[in-house]
């Protein structure tokens, strides 16, 4: 993969910060957009702006082709079966409260369990605190060993009878952990489990297909999939979502309304109350098409080689300590010995370099492993082993300021 002609198409990356050229390595927070992007939100804006559903009009039907349009490329992106299990929502911490909130509350009750893991973000965590608290249901988590890892034989453990979610992130934010969703939907399933899984992580950088994971709900965003903010997608088995109740109400969601009673739209427009993210869901499908024409093996390979190589190179400094698998998905988490993480990513800010430092919406998951913040280098197809390079550089520039020796 030419990694310099794919960056050629993303205008943020060929700028300056603070005199040095701009190395960004904080996609995991959310990823920078293509000019195809850009261009498809604006001409959205200047040829045929206008709501959708609704108008009969020129530029309401075009509108609503690209909406729907963009659904379609969604479906196909993740090999949903049909269109009607794409929801349009906000994000996934939408998304994955939309579960909680309607099919969680609706089928957990008193002596459930809801069974997660350590390592989920605060968006794959609070919705389903607060269904338990709500139902009187019993939060489990799976044990995660000491390398960020989960093993199958704790998965059976974990999961039982009385188990009626699994909730579980495809890719940790922190530690890069690949889960196997798969071999859990399996285990999920035999005991009548249904599987809600965060893709946030997975999706912008690996091939996703729910129909072979089998999973029942899955989440993800387009922010940080080269699309804009304000887009995310909830996808759900037909069955279930036919059976659960809109979270929202109000436009566009109604077949009917009397004076006092209503009913709702089909799928997947039930869950879809007023107007909708146009732009979003029309930048989110030129996303998708530009993803598509690099190729989701292509990046997914490229991204394994430069966190191959971010950790071998790393794992050379002395005073780091590095946190997650050998086997990971695109990104590095560390400390610097005796700097704390705030400190380091100013610092390297200062080298132009943009890196995540905090609890990264994880906090069980520091407790985990007995620190309070971490800083995170988080990579996509955009960047280069040079990055890399700048980013060591950087840390030795850290450390020589802090008064370490190397």
């Amino acid at each position: 993969m030419d990694e310099a002609l794919i960056k050629r198409h993303f205008p943020i990356l060929d700028q300056e910060v603070n005199g040095h050229p701009l190395v960004y390595l904080d996609s995991g927070a959310t990823s920078q957009k293509p000019n195809t992007v850009i261009d498809a939100i604006s001409k959205y804006y200047k040829e045929y702006n206008s709501n959708v559903h609704r108008g009969v009009h020129t530029l309401g039907t075009m509108a609503t082709e690209g909406y729907e349009n963009a659904r379609e490329k969604v479906r196909q992106f993740i090999n949903a079966e049909s269109t009607e299990e794409v929801i349009f929502t906000r994000g996934t911490t939408t998304s994955l409260n939309l579960v909680a909130q309607s099919y969680g509350r609706a089928n957990v009750h008193e002596g459930d369990e809801i069974v997660i893991t350590p390592m989920e973000h605060h968006a794959n965590l609070i919705p389903w605190q607060q269904v338990a608290k709500l139902t009187g249901a019993t939060l489990k988590y799976i044990p995660m060993q000491e390398d960020g890892t989960l093993t199958l034989e704790d998965i059976k453990a974990t999961i039982t009878a009385q188990t009626k979610i699994v909730a579980v992130t495809q890719v940790s934010n922190v530690l890069g952990t690949i889960n196997p969703v798969k071999e859990i939907a399996k285990i999920a399933h035999a005991h009548h489990a249904v599987v809600v899984v965060d893709g946030a992580q997975s999706t912008p950088h690996m091939p996703v297909d729910v129909q072979d994971l089998d999973v029942d709900f899955f989440a993800f965003s387009g922010h940080k999939m080269l699309g804009p903010t304000g887009i995310g997608v909830l996808y759900g088995k037909k069955e279930l979502l036919e059976n659960m109740e809109p979270v929202e109400t109000g436009g566009d969601m109604i077949e009917f309304v009397g004076l006092y009673d209503s009913t709702w739209k089909e799928l997947p427009w039930k869950f879809e109350a007023g107007t909708p993210t146009i732009a979003g869901a029309i930048g989110l499908g030129a996303a998708i098409d530009f993803l598509n024409q690099v190729g989701m093996d292509k990046i997914h390979a490229h991204e394994d080689e430069i966190a191959a190589y971010a950790l071998d190179v790393l794992s050379e400094v002395e005073g780091i300590s590095i946190y997650g698998p050998k086997k990971r998905g695109g990104l590095v988490t560390f400390n610097i010995e005796g700097v704390h993480p705030h400190d380091v990513s100013t610092v390297l800010d200062a080298e132009g370099i943009a890196v995540r430092a905090g609890h990264h919406c994880a906090q069980p998951l520091m407790k985990c492993l007995n620190v309070s913040a971490t800083v995170r280098a988080s990579f996509y197809l955009y960047n280069t082993k040079d990055d890399i390079d700048r980013l060591v550089e950087g840390i030795k520039k850290t450390k020589e300021f802090f008064g370490h020796v190397f």
